[in-house]
This record gives C-alpha cells, structure tokens and sequence, in this order.
C-alpha cells in the first residue's frame, strides 16, 4: 500500500512515516486521521499557494485516500473467515438470554417440510433448516419456501454420511457439493451453518465448513425424535434435556421416513416455549 500511495502523491522521508504510521493505526483499530502537524512545519511564513502548502494539501489528500484503503484492508482482515471451527450450541442471544435456536435435520420433503413450515408460520417462529443436499435438488421448491419465509439454511452434507468414515478429499467434496446444490434451487441464499451428519465431527469437515463462511454447529437438546418413540417421548425428551436455552434438534425428513411425532411434538414444543416467555433465535455464530 505504501508503494501505490507514494506513487500517487510523491513521498518524502516524512510522507513516509506518516503513511506507515497512519496504517498501522488503522490496522490496530484506531480510524483517527493524524493531523498535519505530524509534519515539521516551514522555517518560514509561506504563502498561500505556494509550493509548501500544495504539498500538505496533497499529502492530507492522500493520506484520506489512505485512511479509505487501510480501513477496507482491515475490514477485508476482520472478515476472511466469516466462520470459527468451534461447534456452536448456544443461540445467538448468548447464555443467560431466554432465546432458543430450533434447528431442523434431514429434508427437505414435500409432506413434513411443508407441514412443518406451515406450523412455524402460525407461531411466528423461524428455524433454521439443516438440509441434505441430495433433497435440496430434488426439492428445489422448499428450499425457496424456506428461504422466502425468513428461516436460515444450515449444509447437512450432500448424502448424510458421517464424516469420520469419509477421506479429507470426501468430507470436502460433500460439504461443496451440498451447498452447489442449496444454491442452486435458491441462487443467492446465504448458507450460515453446517452440522455433520451424525454429529460425525471431523477436524477436516470443521475446518473446511467455516473457510466456506459457515459456523459448525451441533446442538443442547437432543429430542431424539428421528428414534420415532411417540409425540409424548419427544416431548418428554426436549423437558428432560432444556436447561433455559440452546439449540435444539428435532427432524423433517426424509420423505420416507414418518415425521408425524417429530410435527407433532413441535408444536407442544414451541407452545411450552411461548408459554415460559422463550423467544426464537438462530445459533451463534463465533467470530
């Protein structure tokens, strides 16, 4: 940077070290402009216009276009990896807040998506969908639906297959390839989580999810509902396990599979929510 601002406005050993200083201000945090007396002023009263007064005019100048150009490299710095490789089982809210993150596995698929969807609607809460890449394309409509009714999109891989029984080359080639395919059936949507398959955890599907953008996520209350025991069970289970807060788990899909509990059990779910004075969230996202 500090060879493209010298070439643009001429430098002296003093423009130097006032870009150099201004940079390094900006890239510890500090957005203050320094002020021309960090220059050594005239011997002598100068004249308005003459070659002395050009010069801080151009050199405050640049130094604004350098202030613009150290801040945009900062802010680039800050946000490379939009994502860390912790597992997140908080809502975004944070402990001791009284939000909850519902998170959805495995669709999506035509008769419980919809039907769940149709439930979050009427209580004016949004989830997040965790969503398996191979249902994205084949159900390209529900992903839209999700996206257009305010839910955010977590990757669940492209075949749900654990990533401890998969390659490095094959947890990446998974995790891509699902969100080719959530993109695809909803261009532009933004994919902010990815959760393993099976809770599989792998330091490799970690890694490669967040320099994608997305926060690894696992959750706090497992309702077991994918077990299929019974609404009253599931219901039981979320009690048993929710502690004022967390992410929550509970199924959509697949479309063969009968999610009629797990519809079920939400709708207790959320009304026993709503009843305790818990709000909805999403999971956190770790900077």
């Amino acid at each position: 940077m500090m060879r493209v601002m010298c070439a643009t406005y001429g430098c002296t050993d003093a423009h130097e070290a006032f870009y150099s200083g201004l940079i390094g201000r900006l890239a510890c945090g500090d957005r203050r402009l320094p002020s021309s007396r960090s220059f050594r002023r005239p011997t002598r009263p100068t004249a308005k216009g003459s070659r002395t007064m050009k010069t801080m005019r151009t050199v405050l100048k640049g130094a604004w276009v350098a202030t613009a150009m150290a801040a945009a490299v900062v802010t680039a710095a800050g946000t490379a990896s939009a994502a860390n490789t912790d597992v997140v089982t908080a809502a975004a809210s944070g402990a001791g807040s009284r939000a909850f993150a519902l998170t959805i596995d495995d669709g999506p698929s035509p008769t419980w998506t919809n039907q769940v969807l149709d439930l979050l609607k009427d209580r004016e809460v949004k989830a997040t969908f965790c969503v398996i890449g191979d249902h994205a394309r084949q159900y390209p409509d529900l992903i839209r639906r999700i996206v257009d009714e305010g839910h955010s999109l977590c990757n669940h891989s492209m075949h749900h297959v654990n990533p401890t029984t998969q390659s490095p080359d094959q947890q990446r080639s998974d995790i891509q390839e699902a969100s080719d395919a959530i993109r695809a059936a909803a261009p532009g949507a933004s994919i902010d989580f990815y959760r393993a398959p099976e809770g599989g955890w792998t330091d490799d599907a970690k890694q490669y999810a967040a320099s994608q953008g997305m926060q690894p996520i696992g959750w706090s209350v497992d309702t077991e509902d994918w077990r299929r025991p019974g609404a009253d069970a599931i219901f039981e289970n979320y009690k048993r396990a929710f502690q004022g807060g967390g992410v929550i788990l509970m199924h959509d899909g697949s479309q063969e599979n009968d999610r009629s509990q797990s519809v079920e059990a939400m709708g207790r779910i959320l009304e026993d929510l709503s009843n305790n004075g818990y709000y909805d969230d999403r999971p956190a996202v770790l900077g």
